[in-house]
């Protein structure tokens, strides 16, 4: 595929920059409080499907201006609920919706790339699901109010939440947060473990994590990445099955090029210069795992 040029593919809802080896994805509805409205998703599904197949991007981060109201103040609700569903799954009926944040999610959680959230501010609903939950690493600002309110909105937590959070906090903490609809603060202990760091003021979000992104993008394999994502993502019925699955892994990557150099640079003390790409040296074998389809005219509900 050649390579994008983000900044003529028309987004309005983001602005993305190509800075080295990281795609930034700034999100450009601040005067909405960067509410999710029906091109956000949209966009944010082509932007993370695009970086996942662009050799030159090895870290994707998504963040806010640290000057808006807040990083993501969830769905734009003013015509109702109706507004979430297409005319095609209105014709099918009810088991034909699939939600735009879980489709969203999807886009994230599959990116084979290293994915970073950098939420600089208050985040509420889908602002914690699919903005946060299917990233690889999350930063975020203390002073941030944060909330999964869906149980006071009647409704339920969408964006594969209720399978994300139990696996990324546990069933006790994602219980409290899910089933309160409560609003936290990133130091609570219920929601702090979600965070791999957390900053005392907005203005250091982003820059802690570009150059967190930077650090990943200039010492990591983008193929072992991948494949180690893969591993924690499918990985396999029992400790057997995943047994099989790393030792595959393991011996296709130690006999790479990256493999090699992982080795050299380690003996010669230096920082390794890795090359290896996903077009070129991921191999037939992966991904070892069937993918299922979440198209409704695929699935039996």
């Amino acid at each position: 595929m050649a390579a994008p040029n983000y900044s003529s593919l028309g987004f309005t809802t983001i602005i993305v920059t190509l800075d080295g080896p990281v795609l930034v994805v700034l999100l450009n509805r601040s005067k909405q409080r960067n509410s999710w409205n029906s091109v956000l998703p949209l966009e944010l599904q082509k932007v993370f499907d695009l970086a996942d197949k662009d050799d030159r991007v090895r870290v994707v981060i998504l963040t806010a201006e640290h000057t808006a109201p807040a990083y993501c103040a969830g769905a734009e609700l003013s015509g109702g609920w109706g507004t979430l569903w297409l005319p095609e799954e209105e014709k099918e009926g009810p088991h034909a919706h699939r939600d735009t944040g879980g489709k969203t999610s999807f886009a994230i959680y599959r990116c084979r790339k290293i994915t970073i959230a950098a939420v600089n501010g208050h985040a509420a609903g889908v602002g914690m699901s699919a903005m946060q939950l299917p990233f690889d690493f999350r930063f975020v600002w203390a002073g941030a109010k944060l909330t999964f309110p869906f149980v006071r909105r009647g409704v339920v937590p969408e964006a594969t939440t209720s399978y994300l959070l139990p696996r990324l906090l546990g069933h006790s903490r994602a219980n409290s947060l899910l089933l309160t609809g409560d609003t936290f603060p990133a130091d609570s202990p219920l929601i702090q473990g979600l965070y791999h760091k957390i900053l005392p003021t907005r203005e250091e979000v982003f820059p802690a994590a570009l150059a967190f992104a930077q650090e990943l993008a200039a010492t990591t394999s983008q193929v072992s990445v991948a494949v180690t994502k893969g591993l924690i993502q499918h990985p396999g019925d029992s400790v057997e099955e995943n047994h099989i699955y790393d030792s595959r892994g393991m011996r296709e990557l130690a006999q790479s090029a990256d493999g090699e150099e992982g080795i050299r640079s380690f003996k010669e003390k230096r920082a390794p210069k890795f090359t290896g790409t996903l077009s070129k040296d991921l191999g037939s074998w992966y991904p070892w795992w069937r993918e299922l389809s979440t198209k409704f005219r695929d699935t039996k509900l």
